[in-house]
């Protein structure tokens, strides 16, 4: 149960001594305003910066430099098996079994590679189904995808918008259209959350809706994995990506990772585009012809791991396993609940939350649509040491990242809005 909030700096402060997480704000590097810690609410675009992870570069960097191509075989992390270290730790954030994730390339390719495996067109049944306005990337990619086809983009691609006086989609709007459309359907590509007006869909309905009318369910993950906990697995998603940079804190152009559910990953006839990292490792160094792809998720990898851009990565899941997501989630939903409580205090500005109200339909950012000024005051919540960030039109993103966020930080953003405009 939430506590009953007081628009107060000691209100604020004492959730601060009671949160159990509050000691993890010091394990990470913050951006300075005016010799202080500066107000950073923009973790849905770039995670903070861990303090252990110049001492795990260190240990890479020596390895390289102490035994050159020996550090695939020996060092602390032989690099052969890089990806294969950040396995577990994905499984658990999102709900997997270990041979249903891997982690490779960026986010965009990864969704290409795994569109090009399940978007399988024919005749009528060639339509793909997302939510309007969904990420740019996105929408390029699967544009893309269709025209790789042969299709036209405005007759294969099913865009849902919200209903007229609304910024975000119902449930049973999205599991209307997908039965509307039957057995035209071939896949469902949707954001688990919506980048702009922050939504969480029901990604265990929307799959479920797919599949009983024959369908594909891949969800891009970006906003979520990190942010809210997930069942992949039990709700029988066929395959879903996401980032590292964002609620992963795993640094900027940081590896993605992906899932594919186990009913795919054992079929070693589904099609796809193979590297050699991807083949059976028995077979691998043996230089043959013949791809036989490893009867697992990292069937999928490529090429050979990036050790420097998965170090980032391996450094963070330690401390989301040290916390485990639940409790991330449980304080990020307080931090968000105080966050709208302390803006619904705020008579003369003029804004609405276009982010749901509901909990379990957001995750920890709050969408600020403003009719007019948004990108003006934008700009002064940055001149005042507030990082969030703007999207057209007229969208200011606030989001409380649980790890390195506090009361007392959602407290002074409160503060400098009442003060300022």
């Amino acid at each position: 149960m939430l506590p009953a909030f007081e628009a107060s700096l000691d209100f604020a402060v004492a959730q601060d001594n009671n949160d159990p997480l509050n000691p993890y704000k010091s394990a990470f590097h913050f951006p300075q305003f005016q010799d202080k810690n500066a107000i950073y609410f923009c973790g849905n675009s770039l995670g903070l910066q861990p303090k252990s992870l110049s001492a795990a570069v260190e240990a890479e960097l020596n390895a390289w430099k102490t035994l050159a191509v020996g550090g695939y075989f020996k060092g602390p992390n032989p690099w052969l098996y890089y990806q294969e270290y950040l396995t577990p730790s994905l499984a658990k954030l999102v709900g997997a079994d270990i041979s249903e994730v891997s982690a490779m390339n960026a986010l965009t390719v990864n969704l290409h590679l795994l569109m090009l495996s399940f978007y399988k067109p024919t005749g009528k049944r060639n339509k793909i189904v997302m939510e309007a306005g969904a990420f740019p990337s996105d929408q390029y990619a699967v544009e893309t995808l269709v025209k790789h086809f042969g299709l036209n983009p405005s007759e294969a691609i099913v865009e849902i918008e919200p209903l007229p006086g609304s910024k975000t989609l119902s449930t049973d709007q999205i599991i209307n259209t997908i039965n509307v459309l039957g057995d035209e359907l071939a896949m469902v590509m949707f954001g688990g959350i919506n980048y702009y007006t922050g939504q969480f869909f029901d990604i265990a309905s929307i799959t479920k809706a797919t599949h009983q009318v024959g369908a594909i369910a891949g969800f891009d993950l970006a906003h979520v994995v990190g942010n809210i906990p997930l069942a992949l697995h039990d709700w029988n998603v066929d395959f879903a990506a996401w980032c590292s940079y964002k609620y992963l804190n795993a640094g900027p152009g940081a590896v993605g990772g992906y899932f594919i559910h186990e009913k795919h990953v054992s079929n070693q006839a589904l099609p796809r585009l193979a590297g050699w990292w991807g083949n059976d490792e028995k077979e691998r160094f043996k230089m043959e012809k013949g791809f036989q792809p490893k009867p697992n998720a990292s069937g999928w990898n490529i090429s050979t791991a990036q050790v420097f851009n998965m170090v980032g990565l391996k450094t963070s899941l330690a401390m989301f396993d040290e916390v485990g997501i639940n409790a991330l989630r449980l304080k990020s939903i307080q931090l968000t609940a105080y966050l709208e409580y302390l803006l619904s205090q705020l008579q003369h500005v003029s804004f609405d939350i276009i982010t749901p109200k509901n909990a379990e339909a957001r995750g920890s950012q709050l969408s600020l649509y403003f009719k007019e000024n948004g990108k003006a005051i934008h700009e002064a919540l940055i001149n005042n040491g507030v990082i969030v960030d703007y999207r057209e039109p007229g969208v200011i993103r606030v989001a409380p990242a649980p790890f390195y966020c506090s009361f007392e930080d959602v407290y002074r953003f409160y503060e400098i809005l009442k003060n300022n405009f």
